[in-house]
Protein backbone atom coordinates (compact mmCIF):
# COMPACT_ATOMS: atom_id res chain seq x y z
CA UNK A 1 0.00 0.00 0.00
CA UNK A 2 1.28 3.46 -0.86
CA UNK A 3 2.58 5.74 1.83
CA UNK A 4 0.75 9.06 2.00
CA UNK A 5 2.73 10.83 4.68
CA UNK A 6 4.71 13.16 2.41
CA UNK A 7 4.22 15.36 -0.62
CA UNK A 8 6.42 13.06 -2.71
CA UNK A 9 4.43 10.02 -1.73
CA UNK A 10 1.22 11.87 -2.55
CA UNK A 11 2.56 12.60 -6.00
CA UNK A 12 3.54 8.96 -6.30
CA UNK A 13 -0.06 7.94 -5.71
CA UNK A 14 -1.16 10.28 -8.45
CA UNK A 15 1.49 9.00 -10.87
CA UNK A 16 0.19 5.48 -10.89
CA UNK A 17 -3.25 6.83 -11.67
CA UNK A 18 -2.05 9.26 -14.30
CA UNK A 19 0.35 6.88 -16.01
CA UNK A 20 -2.19 4.22 -16.65
CA UNK A 21 -1.81 1.83 -13.73
CA UNK A 22 -2.77 1.71 -10.07
CA UNK A 23 -2.75 -0.82 -7.28
CA UNK A 24 -5.79 -2.48 -5.83
CA UNK A 25 -5.10 -0.87 -2.46
CA UNK A 26 -5.56 2.67 -3.81
CA UNK A 27 -8.86 4.12 -2.54
CA UNK A 28 -11.47 4.48 -5.27
CA UNK A 29 -11.94 8.14 -4.41
CA UNK A 30 -8.37 8.88 -5.44
CA UNK A 31 -9.16 8.00 -9.03
CA UNK A 32 -12.06 10.46 -9.08
CA UNK A 33 -10.78 13.51 -7.26
CA UNK A 34 -8.10 14.76 -9.71
CA UNK A 35 -10.61 15.13 -12.56
CA UNK A 36 -13.77 16.24 -10.80
CA UNK A 37 -15.31 19.46 -11.94
CA UNK A 38 -14.18 19.22 -15.56
CA UNK A 39 -17.13 19.48 -17.89
CA UNK A 40 -17.31 17.46 -21.07
CA UNK A 41 -17.56 20.73 -23.01
CA UNK A 42 -14.38 22.25 -21.58
CA UNK A 43 -11.45 22.29 -24.05
CA UNK A 44 -9.04 21.36 -21.27
CA UNK A 45 -8.72 21.41 -17.51
CA UNK A 46 -8.11 24.76 -15.85
CA UNK A 47 -4.67 23.62 -14.74
CA UNK A 48 -3.69 22.50 -18.23
CA UNK A 49 -4.61 25.98 -19.42
CA UNK A 50 -2.39 27.35 -16.67
CA UNK A 51 0.51 25.26 -17.95
CA UNK A 52 -0.05 26.62 -21.45
CA UNK A 53 -0.06 30.14 -20.04
CA UNK A 54 3.24 29.46 -18.30
CA UNK A 55 5.07 27.75 -21.16
CA UNK A 56 3.53 29.50 -24.18
CA UNK A 57 3.23 32.93 -22.51
CA UNK A 58 -0.52 33.17 -23.11
CA UNK A 59 -3.38 34.61 -21.10
CA UNK A 60 -6.13 32.24 -20.01
CA UNK A 61 -8.41 33.66 -22.70
CA UNK A 62 -5.71 33.24 -25.34
CA UNK A 63 -4.99 29.65 -24.27
CA UNK A 64 -8.69 28.73 -24.40
CA UNK A 65 -9.11 30.35 -27.80
CA UNK A 66 -5.99 28.63 -29.13
CA UNK A 67 -7.19 25.18 -28.09
CA UNK A 68 -10.54 25.78 -29.78
CA UNK A 69 -8.80 26.99 -32.95
CA UNK A 70 -6.47 23.98 -32.95
CA UNK A 71 -9.43 21.63 -32.65
CA UNK A 72 -11.02 23.26 -35.71
CA UNK A 73 -7.73 23.01 -37.61
CA UNK A 74 -7.32 19.35 -36.68
CA UNK A 75 -10.81 18.58 -37.98
CA UNK A 76 -10.26 20.58 -41.18
CA UNK A 77 -6.88 19.12 -42.16
CA UNK A 78 -7.99 15.83 -43.76
CA UNK A 79 -10.74 17.61 -45.72
CA UNK A 80 -8.33 20.28 -46.94
CA UNK A 81 -5.76 17.65 -47.92
CA UNK A 82 -8.34 15.84 -50.04
CA UNK A 83 -9.45 19.11 -51.64
CA UNK A 84 -5.87 20.01 -52.59
CA UNK A 85 -5.38 16.70 -54.41
CA UNK A 86 -2.05 16.46 -56.27
CA UNK A 87 -1.19 20.12 -55.61
CA UNK A 88 -0.99 19.53 -51.83
CA UNK A 89 2.22 20.99 -50.42
CA UNK A 90 1.69 20.34 -46.71
CA UNK A 91 -0.26 21.98 -43.90
CA UNK A 92 0.38 23.68 -40.58
CA UNK A 93 -1.42 25.57 -37.85
CA UNK A 94 -0.77 29.31 -37.86
CA UNK A 95 -0.94 30.48 -34.26
CA UNK A 96 -1.04 34.14 -35.35
CA UNK A 97 -4.36 33.96 -37.16
CA UNK A 98 -5.59 30.78 -35.46
CA UNK A 99 -6.23 28.87 -38.68
CA UNK A 100 -4.92 25.92 -40.63
CA UNK A 101 -2.71 26.93 -43.55
CA UNK A 102 -2.52 24.63 -46.58
CA UNK A 103 0.27 24.93 -49.12
CA UNK A 104 -0.53 24.29 -52.78
CA UNK A 105 1.66 24.48 -55.85
CA UNK A 106 1.14 27.18 -58.49
CA UNK A 107 -0.75 24.83 -60.80
CA UNK A 108 -3.65 24.50 -58.32
CA UNK A 109 -6.86 25.62 -60.00
CA UNK A 110 -9.12 28.38 -58.62
CA UNK A 111 -11.71 25.68 -57.90
CA UNK A 112 -9.17 23.74 -55.84
CA UNK A 113 -8.26 26.84 -53.85
CA UNK A 114 -11.92 27.59 -53.18
CA UNK A 115 -12.53 24.01 -52.04
CA UNK A 116 -9.65 24.29 -49.55
CA UNK A 117 -10.89 27.65 -48.26
CA UNK A 118 -14.34 26.15 -47.78
CA UNK A 119 -12.86 23.92 -45.05
CA UNK A 120 -11.83 27.03 -43.11
CA UNK A 121 -8.17 26.85 -44.10
CA UNK A 122 -5.96 29.56 -45.55
CA UNK A 123 -4.22 28.81 -48.86
CA UNK A 124 -0.55 29.61 -49.57
CA UNK A 125 1.38 28.94 -52.75
CA UNK A 126 4.50 26.78 -52.27
CA UNK A 127 7.26 25.63 -54.59
CA UNK A 128 7.07 21.87 -54.01
CA UNK A 129 4.36 19.31 -53.38
CA UNK A 130 4.37 17.26 -50.20
CA UNK A 131 5.06 14.19 -52.36
CA UNK A 132 8.21 15.81 -53.77
CA UNK A 133 9.49 16.83 -50.34
CA UNK A 134 8.72 13.42 -48.86
CA UNK A 135 10.64 11.80 -51.73
CA UNK A 136 13.66 14.00 -51.02
CA UNK A 137 13.55 13.06 -47.34
CA UNK A 138 13.24 9.36 -48.24
CA UNK A 139 16.45 9.64 -50.29
CA UNK A 140 18.23 11.14 -47.28
CA UNK A 141 16.85 8.31 -45.11
CA UNK A 142 18.84 5.91 -47.26
CA UNK A 143 22.12 7.63 -46.31
CA UNK A 144 24.22 6.62 -43.32
CA UNK A 145 24.37 9.64 -41.02
CA UNK A 146 27.30 10.39 -38.68
CA UNK A 147 26.67 11.13 -35.02
CA UNK A 148 26.86 14.90 -35.47
CA UNK A 149 23.76 14.92 -37.68
CA UNK A 150 20.84 15.08 -35.29
CA UNK A 151 17.73 14.78 -37.46
CA UNK A 152 15.98 15.76 -40.68
CA UNK A 153 12.38 16.50 -41.58
CA UNK A 154 10.15 18.09 -44.21
CA UNK A 155 9.19 21.70 -43.44
CA UNK A 156 6.20 22.53 -45.67
CA UNK A 157 6.24 26.18 -44.61
CA UNK A 158 9.78 26.61 -45.92
CA UNK A 159 9.33 24.17 -48.81
CA UNK A 160 12.47 22.24 -47.94
CA UNK A 161 13.93 19.32 -46.03
CA UNK A 162 15.66 20.71 -42.95
CA UNK A 163 18.74 18.85 -41.73
CA UNK A 164 19.80 19.61 -38.15
CA UNK A 165 23.47 19.43 -37.20
CA UNK A 166 24.95 19.89 -33.74
CA UNK A 167 26.95 23.13 -33.74
CA UNK A 168 29.94 21.46 -32.09
CA UNK A 169 30.30 18.98 -34.97
CA UNK A 170 29.73 21.37 -37.87
CA UNK A 171 33.33 21.18 -39.16
CA UNK A 172 33.55 17.39 -38.90
CA UNK A 173 34.53 15.87 -42.23
CA UNK A 174 31.96 13.06 -41.99
CA UNK A 175 29.22 15.59 -41.31
CA UNK A 176 30.19 17.71 -44.29
CA UNK A 177 30.31 14.67 -46.58
CA UNK A 178 26.83 13.65 -45.43
CA UNK A 179 25.49 17.16 -46.07
CA UNK A 180 26.98 17.19 -49.55
CA UNK A 181 25.10 13.96 -50.36
CA UNK A 182 21.90 15.19 -48.68
CA UNK A 183 21.83 18.36 -50.79
CA UNK A 184 21.71 16.21 -53.93
CA UNK A 185 18.48 14.58 -52.71
CA UNK A 186 16.36 17.68 -53.34
CA UNK A 187 15.60 21.00 -51.66
CA UNK A 188 17.62 20.92 -48.41
CA UNK A 189 18.32 23.54 -45.75
CA UNK A 190 20.90 22.89 -43.03
CA UNK A 191 20.37 24.30 -39.53
CA UNK A 192 22.67 24.19 -36.52
CA UNK A 193 21.37 23.13 -33.10
CA UNK A 194 22.80 23.53 -29.62
CA UNK A 195 22.91 19.79 -28.94
CA UNK A 196 22.43 16.31 -30.35
CA UNK A 197 19.41 14.11 -29.55
CA UNK A 198 19.67 11.35 -26.97
CA UNK A 199 17.16 8.90 -25.58
CA UNK A 200 15.67 9.77 -22.21
CA UNK A 201 15.82 6.56 -20.21
CA UNK A 202 17.66 6.67 -16.87
CA UNK A 203 19.06 4.53 -14.08
CA UNK A 204 17.00 3.84 -10.98
CA UNK A 205 16.19 7.03 -9.09
CA UNK A 206 13.35 8.20 -6.83
CA UNK A 207 9.88 9.16 -8.01
CA UNK A 208 7.01 7.14 -9.33
CA UNK A 209 8.14 5.51 -12.60
CA UNK A 210 8.03 2.08 -14.07
CA UNK A 211 11.18 0.00 -14.14
CA UNK A 212 12.65 -2.68 -16.35
CA UNK A 213 15.87 -3.95 -14.85
CA UNK A 214 17.75 -0.88 -13.63
CA UNK A 215 16.20 1.40 -16.27
CA UNK A 216 13.49 3.91 -15.37
CA UNK A 217 11.03 5.20 -17.95
CA UNK A 218 7.56 6.77 -17.99
CA UNK A 219 4.25 5.25 -18.99
CA UNK A 220 2.58 6.76 -22.04
CA UNK A 221 -1.11 6.00 -22.60
CA UNK A 222 -3.54 3.38 -21.42
CA UNK A 223 -4.69 0.85 -23.99
CA UNK A 224 -7.07 -1.99 -23.32
CA UNK A 225 -4.88 -4.66 -21.76
CA UNK A 226 -1.85 -2.50 -21.05
CA UNK A 227 -0.02 0.70 -21.89
CA UNK A 228 2.21 2.07 -24.66
CA UNK A 229 5.66 3.51 -24.10
CA UNK A 230 9.07 3.93 -25.76
CA UNK A 231 10.77 0.98 -27.43
CA UNK A 232 14.25 1.78 -26.13
CA UNK A 233 13.02 1.19 -22.59
CA UNK A 234 12.83 -2.60 -22.92
CA UNK A 235 12.97 -5.66 -25.16
CA UNK A 236 10.07 -8.05 -25.81
CA UNK A 237 9.60 -10.35 -22.82
CA UNK A 238 11.35 -8.04 -20.33
CA UNK A 239 9.56 -7.76 -17.00
CA UNK A 240 8.14 -4.43 -15.83
CA UNK A 241 7.62 -3.29 -12.24
CA UNK A 242 5.85 -0.28 -10.82
CA UNK A 243 6.79 2.52 -8.45
CA UNK A 244 6.99 0.07 -5.54
CA UNK A 245 8.81 -2.61 -7.57
CA UNK A 246 5.72 -4.80 -7.65
CA UNK A 247 5.25 -6.74 -10.88
CA UNK A 248 3.04 -5.15 -13.57
CA UNK A 249 3.59 -7.21 -16.73
CA UNK A 250 5.98 -7.70 -19.64
CA UNK A 251 6.94 -5.96 -22.85
CA UNK A 252 4.69 -7.61 -25.41
CA UNK A 253 6.23 -5.80 -28.37
CA UNK A 254 9.11 -3.38 -28.78
CA UNK A 255 10.97 -1.73 -31.66
CA UNK A 256 14.13 0.41 -31.49
CA UNK A 257 15.86 1.82 -33.47
CA UNK A 258 14.00 2.43 -36.78
CA UNK A 259 10.97 2.95 -34.54
CA UNK A 260 10.75 3.84 -30.86
CA UNK A 261 7.59 2.26 -29.54
CA UNK A 262 6.50 -0.60 -27.31
CA UNK A 263 3.57 -1.88 -25.33
CA UNK A 264 3.36 -3.61 -21.96
CA UNK A 265 0.56 -5.83 -20.72
CA UNK A 266 -0.96 -4.99 -17.33
CA UNK A 267 -2.03 -7.52 -14.70
CA UNK A 268 -1.25 -8.71 -11.19
CA UNK A 269 -3.70 -6.34 -9.54
CA UNK A 270 -2.88 -3.37 -11.76
CA UNK A 271 -5.34 -1.85 -14.20
CA UNK A 272 -5.53 0.97 -16.74
CA UNK A 273 -7.30 4.34 -16.70
CA UNK A 274 -7.61 7.00 -19.46
CA UNK A 275 -5.72 9.70 -17.59
CA UNK A 276 -2.47 11.63 -18.04
CA UNK A 277 -0.85 12.77 -14.82
CA UNK A 278 -0.34 16.45 -14.05
CA UNK A 279 2.10 15.67 -11.23
CA UNK A 280 0.40 18.10 -8.87
CA UNK A 281 1.55 20.96 -11.10
CA UNK A 282 -1.68 20.77 -13.10
CA UNK A 283 -4.83 18.70 -12.76
CA UNK A 284 -4.78 15.23 -14.27
CA UNK A 285 -6.08 15.18 -17.83
CA UNK A 286 -8.65 12.81 -19.29
CA UNK A 287 -7.80 11.20 -22.63
CA UNK A 288 -10.74 11.36 -25.03
CA UNK A 289 -9.15 10.39 -28.35
CA UNK A 290 -6.08 10.56 -30.55
CA UNK A 291 -6.82 13.11 -33.28
CA UNK A 292 -3.44 14.27 -34.60
CA UNK A 293 -2.66 17.94 -33.95
CA UNK A 294 -1.10 19.90 -36.85
CA UNK A 295 2.33 21.47 -36.97
CA UNK A 296 2.21 24.72 -34.99
CA UNK A 297 -0.34 23.45 -32.47
CA UNK A 298 0.26 23.57 -28.73
CA UNK A 299 1.20 20.35 -26.99
CA UNK A 300 2.04 19.26 -23.45
CA UNK A 301 4.13 16.42 -22.03
CA UNK A 302 4.01 14.43 -18.80
CA UNK A 303 7.02 12.48 -17.53
CA UNK A 304 8.30 11.03 -14.28
CA UNK A 305 11.43 13.22 -14.11
CA UNK A 306 10.50 16.71 -15.25
CA UNK A 307 6.74 16.32 -14.79
CA UNK A 308 4.53 18.65 -16.88
CA UNK A 309 5.69 21.02 -19.62
CA UNK A 310 4.13 22.53 -22.74
CA UNK A 311 5.26 23.88 -26.09
CA UNK A 312 4.41 23.58 -29.78
CA UNK A 313 4.66 21.00 -32.55
CA UNK A 314 7.64 21.96 -34.75
CA UNK A 315 7.74 19.20 -37.38
CA UNK A 316 6.37 15.81 -38.32
CA UNK A 317 7.82 12.74 -40.01
CA UNK A 318 11.32 13.66 -38.86
CA UNK A 319 14.14 11.14 -38.93
CA UNK A 320 16.15 11.34 -35.69
CA UNK A 321 19.71 10.04 -35.69
CA UNK A 322 20.45 8.64 -32.21
CA UNK A 323 23.78 7.00 -31.44
CA UNK A 324 21.96 3.65 -31.46
CA UNK A 325 20.59 4.27 -34.98
CA UNK A 326 18.03 6.32 -36.89
CA UNK A 327 14.37 6.43 -35.84
CA UNK A 328 11.79 7.44 -38.45
CA UNK A 329 8.42 9.20 -38.55
CA UNK A 330 8.98 11.15 -35.35
CA UNK A 331 7.31 14.41 -34.34
CA UNK A 332 9.52 17.24 -33.07
CA UNK A 333 8.49 19.71 -30.37
CA UNK A 334 10.11 22.48 -28.36
CA UNK A 335 8.89 20.93 -25.11
CA UNK A 336 11.74 20.17 -22.72
CA UNK A 337 12.44 16.70 -21.28
CA UNK A 338 15.06 14.94 -19.19
CA UNK A 339 16.36 11.38 -18.61
CA UNK A 340 13.60 9.19 -17.18
CA UNK A 341 10.85 10.96 -19.18
CA UNK A 342 11.17 8.41 -22.00
CA UNK A 343 7.88 6.78 -22.92
CA UNK A 344 5.80 9.51 -21.26
CA UNK A 345 2.68 11.14 -22.64
CA UNK A 346 2.42 13.89 -25.24
CA UNK A 347 -1.11 15.29 -25.31
CA UNK A 348 -2.84 18.19 -27.09
CA UNK A 349 -5.97 19.29 -25.27
CA UNK A 350 -7.55 15.94 -24.45
CA UNK A 351 -6.17 14.13 -27.52
CA UNK A 352 -3.30 11.65 -27.14
CA UNK A 353 -0.43 12.47 -29.51
CA UNK A 354 2.51 10.17 -28.77
CA UNK A 355 5.14 8.78 -26.42
CA UNK A 356 8.37 10.58 -25.53
CA UNK A 357 11.43 9.24 -27.34
CA UNK A 358 14.40 11.57 -26.82
CA UNK A 359 15.75 15.05 -27.24
CA UNK A 360 18.49 17.48 -26.38
CA UNK A 361 18.71 20.08 -23.63
CA UNK A 362 16.84 20.02 -20.33
CA UNK A 363 14.05 21.81 -18.48
CA UNK A 364 16.39 24.43 -17.02
CA UNK A 365 17.94 25.72 -20.23
CA UNK A 366 15.34 24.44 -22.75
CA UNK A 367 15.73 22.15 -25.73
CA UNK A 368 13.77 20.01 -28.17
CA UNK A 369 12.06 16.64 -27.72
CA UNK A 370 10.71 14.07 -30.18
CA UNK A 371 7.80 11.68 -29.77
CA UNK A 372 6.58 8.61 -31.63
CA UNK A 373 2.98 9.22 -32.76
CA UNK A 374 0.52 7.13 -30.77
CA UNK A 375 -1.70 6.18 -33.70
CA UNK A 376 1.23 4.44 -35.37
CA UNK A 377 1.77 2.37 -32.22
CA UNK A 378 -1.90 1.45 -31.96
CA UNK A 379 -2.00 0.37 -35.60
CA UNK A 380 1.25 -1.58 -35.38
CA UNK A 381 0.10 -3.75 -32.48
CA UNK A 382 -3.65 -3.71 -33.05
CA UNK A 383 -4.30 -1.89 -29.78
CA UNK A 384 -7.26 0.26 -28.73
CA UNK A 385 -6.67 3.47 -26.82
CA UNK A 386 -8.45 3.57 -23.45
CA UNK A 387 -10.51 6.78 -23.58
CA UNK A 388 -12.90 8.52 -21.22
Amino acid sequence: MRRTTSTLAGLAALLTLGTCVTTGTLPASASDSPIRGRSAEAPASAALLSAMQRDLHLSKTEATARLAAEQRATAAEPKARRAAQTSFGGSWFDATDGRLTVGVTSDASPATRRAIQATGATVRTVAHTARQLDAAKARIDELSAPAGVGSWHVDPRAGTVIVNVARSTWADNDVQRFLAKARKAGPVTVEQTAGAPRTLAAGTVGGDPYYTGNVRCSIGFSVYGGFVTAGHCGQPGAGVSGWDRSYIGNFQGSSFPDNDYAWVNVGSGWWTVPVVLGWGTVSDQLVRGSAEAPVGASICRSGSTSHWHCGTVLAKNETVNYSQGAVHQMTKTNVCAEPGDSGGSFISGDQAQGVTSGGWGNCSSGGETWFQPVNEILNRYGLTLHTA
